[in-house]
């Protein structure tokens, strides 16, 4: 009875390792489709035809085509480690060696997300949810340079800089279209990019008397 209880409960571990990984097949399938073929020309059954399932598994597993793009941007912040910028954050010694941090995040993003982020931003251009996901992914990257300004002591930032400005000149800086310009029109790499926008953040941020 113990024997067959065990094997009762290690297939229920079979299933839910199953599941895990056609979830992971189809959103692999969704992503490489939205890239190729844009977002309007994907349908559902593109996707289940391309993930080797049927289309009922998608509509369970996501819901719909939004549904899989909001399950792909959740998966953004773990490609690009952000438990690893935290840890740099926490670790920093100045506020230099923070915005390096938070660059190297932003690398990381762009270097293997940015694909995604391009199709959320042009397809939120006819879809509402999609121009939703777009807006909070930016508000939230603004909330996390807020919490890290706010938090430096009087006198860091440049002379007549607050943390608003602060924070729209860091987007200024490190975004998508600028690492897109500088990786593919100009044939920079990404570790060069990180290192410049380290560079510049310091130089636009910091006041250069400290």
């Amino acid at each position: 009875m113990e024997a067959e209880t065990g094997r009762r409960r290690y297939d229920s571990l079979r299933r839910q390792a199953q599941a895990h990984r056609t979830r992971a097949e189809i959103a692999g399938a969704a992503r490489r489709l939205f890239t190729a073929q844009g977002w309007a020309a994907t349908t559902v059954r593109d996707v289940a035809r391309e993930a080797g399932v049927s289309v009922p598994t998608v509509y369970a597993a996501y819901r719909n085509k939004t549904g899989l793009v909001w399950a792909l941007a959740d998966a953004a912040d773990l490609t690009a480690d952000l438990p690893r910028m935290i840890g740099e954050l926490e670790a920093a010694a100045d506020p230099g060696q923070q915005l390096a941090a938070m660059a190297g995040y932003d690398r990381r993003l762009f270097e293997r997300s940015g694909d995604l982020i391009a199709l959320v931003r042009e397809a939120g251009r006819t879809e509402p949810e999609l121009a939703a996901l777009y807006d909070q992914g930016r508000r939230k990257a603004d909330l996390t340079r807020v919490e890290v300004f706010s938090a430096w002591p009087k006198g860091v930032l440049r002379p007549g800089l607050d943390v608003p400005a602060a924070v729209d000149v860091y987007a200024a800086l490190c975004n998508i279209d600028v690492y897109t310009t500088l990786t593919v029109e100009r044939a920079w790499s990404a570790e060069r990019v990180e290192r410049w926008w380290g560079e510049a953040l310091v130089r636009e941020l910091l006041d250069p008397r400290r």
